[in-house]
């Protein structure tokens, strides 16, 4: 049985994206986590537009890079730029110590921002 590599990535994006909502009702908030997760969610949905399109999938957590690549078969998903650019600087930099002061408001726009993404991505994947 043949594994679907654009599936399996959709099945991450969505593992992690279910991870931020739940770590959303924890007290206190692991703010950074589930920023983390809301990055990383974005960034297997636009991995999962270049295993569609049989192009490599850089291991970058580079979003922008990311949709640059994904919207060259999908010019649709160069709208996504803000969102990307949004989610982006939670690849590393909370996963570390940075200081980057976070609040709840900033984990809610956070998932905003890869719902927006998610919804305009998977429409894409059904063309």
């Amino acid at each position: 049985m043949s594994i679907d590599p654009v599936q399996e990535w959709i099945d991450l994006a969505r593992q992690d994206e279910t991870s931020a909502r739940f770590l959303l009702q924890m007290r206190p908030l692991p703010l950074e986590v589930i920023c983390f997760h809301c990055q990383q969610a974005a960034e297997k949905l636009l991995k999962a537009v270049l295993a569609k399109h049989g192009l490599d999938i850089p291991k970058t957590h580079d979003l922008p890079v990311l949709l640059d690549l994904a919207a060259e078969p999908v010019p649709s998903l160069a709208a996504l730029d803000q969102p990307a650019l949004d989610l982006s600087a939670f690849s590393v930099l909370v996963r570390y110590p940075s200081h980057i002061p976070l609040e709840e408001a900033d984990a809610k726009d956070a998932l905003e921002a890869v719902e927006a993404m998610k919804a305009v991505i998977l429409s894409s994947l059904l063309d």
